[in-house]
């Protein structure tokens, strides 16, 4: 691992970074933002993109048994009837006499309201589930609902995919996609809002092997983490207690990071039986069982999920990689993030705008497209550049100075980490760049 010289971010640190380097926006800030919605900036966007990119390789590209769709965001609403959505997804809300604020039951740790103090109502179920309407019309008969999770879609499509895939159990079916719900407190940044992404897999096997993938599922999850950057101490798995499994569940776990305020929900892992299946196939009449031609049976298959937000992996990839350290008597901000996480992998530095610098800069600029997420910057002093760059995590920076036009030919490329610099040859600088890279991911495992 990288040494990190802070343990403990504060949440206003990473909230104030993600503001000034284009990571995250306050969305609709010019008409005084929406609460908890936020817009992902240039850089932020990017991050993002490698972090469900990371879990696709990792969940579908690099495996034989899973393969993945794209499902509507709309469905038909008899999906979330026997789903159990609409009766069971809900959480305890209690309103404040005084102020008149609302808040989760489950999550105060008094009997009066955190803000006031005053006296609180009973407490009532509330669905978390948006409900919109179909066409023109606005009556019971058009009402729809914005999926409060992407699992569903997996559950009624089944039988499609593995008709098409031919596929044998043990095998999966995953989605990257938008959820919503219509959470009573949001808070905490991006950790919970009421529109959100998830990346889930429902991993289909037969009854009798469901512990084993289970503990099977929460280890590679656990790992996927650790292996992509995040510290093995800010990681742990906590059981679901019977009172808080969900209805569907017949065990649940959570992987959690040590996020600033304390233990977050990362990703979900949970053994949902084969209550989805049986569901959907008692509501629709659609035979969702499998038949097993080695055995010459027939059966609804146990599903393992690992349900992961994306995020809140963002986020805790965002918190884990922040560190400050003092240089030369000034606090540097450094982002230590894993290569494969990082917004940008390469910046093209010329050391100034001097016209003798600009064209081999940007020659090297653009040989290096496509091959890197790369960016080119020439603008204020080369140190405050160097600066930039620390922030937004970029792992290595490529320096064009004079000695490169009218000596030797050769760059210099600067490790984030550690701020050593190597010179090297244009000639193996691909070479030379994926050399550097390689180290910096060999210091995380």
């Amino acid at each position: 691992m990288p040494n990190y010289n802070t343990n403990n971010t504060k949440l206003e640190s990473l909230v104030s970074l993600a503001k000034r380097r284009g990571f995250i926006f306050q969305s609709s800030e010019i008409y005084g933002g929406l609460a908890s919605t936020w817009d992902y900036g240039p850089i932020g966007v990017e991050l993002k993109r490698n972090v469900k990119e990371q879990w696709w390789k990792s969940f579908v590209t690099n495996r034989e048994d899973i393969v993945g769709i794209d499902a509507s965001i709309l469905m038909h609403p008899s999906v979330w009837e026997a789903s159990g959505h609409l009766n069971n997804f809900s959480d305890p809300l209690v309103e404040c006499k005084k102020c008149k604020k609302r808040f989760r039951e489950d999550m105060i740790e008094s009997n009066s309201c955190p803000e006031c103090n005053g006296e609180l109502g009973e407490s009532r179920q509330f669905n978390l589930m948006f409900k919109t309407f179909m066409g023109p019309i606005e009556n019971e008969s058009s009402i729809v609902y914005m999926r409060p999770e992407t699992a569903q879609a997996m559950f009624v499509n089944f039988d499609n995919v593995q008709t098409t895939t031919r596929k044998k159990i043990p095998f999966g079916i995953a989605q990257i996609g938008k959820s919503f719900r219509n959470e009573i407190t949001p808070g905490n940044f991006t950790y919970r809002t009421r529109e959100f992404e998830q990346m889930e897999m429902e991993y289909f096997c037969a009854p009798q092997n469901d512990e084993k993938w289970y503990k099977y599922w929460i280890e590679f999850s656990l790992n996927w983490f650790i292996s992509r950057g995040i510290r093995k101490d800010k990681l742990r798995i906590r059981k679901h207690t019977n009172n808080e499994i969900p209805h569907y569940s017949k065990g649940s776990s959570d992987i959690e990071f040590k996020f600033p305020w304390g233990w977050g929900e990362l990703e979900t892992i949970s053994n949902r039986t084969d209550y989805d299946l049986k569901a959907h196939s008692k509501k629709s009449g659609k035979d969702l069982t499998y038949f097993d031609q080695i055995n010459n049976e027939r059966f609804f298959p146990y599903v393992i999920e690992p349900a992961m937000g994306a995020d809140r992996s963002t986020l805790a990839f965002l918190s884990d990689a922040y560190d400050e350290e003092n240089h030369k008597k000034e606090k540097r901000t450094v982002l230590r993030f894993h290569p494969e996480i990082a917004p940008i992998t390469v910046a093209v530095l010329p050391l100034s705008r001097n016209e003798k610098l600009i064209p081999m800069s940007k020659k090297i600029y653009e040989s290096l497209l496509g091959k890197f997420n790369v960016e080119y910057d020439d603008s204020q002093s080369i140190g405050r550049r160097y600066r930039r760059q620390d922030e937004i995590g970029t792992p290595l920076c490529i320096t064009i100075d004079f000695e490169t036009i009218e000596k030797d030919n050769s760059i210099t490329i600067r490790n984030r980490d550690n701020m050593e610099q190597i010179r090297i040859s244009t000639d193996n600088l691909l070479k030379g760049i994926n050399d550097q890279l390689e180290s910096i991911k060999n210091s995380y495992i």
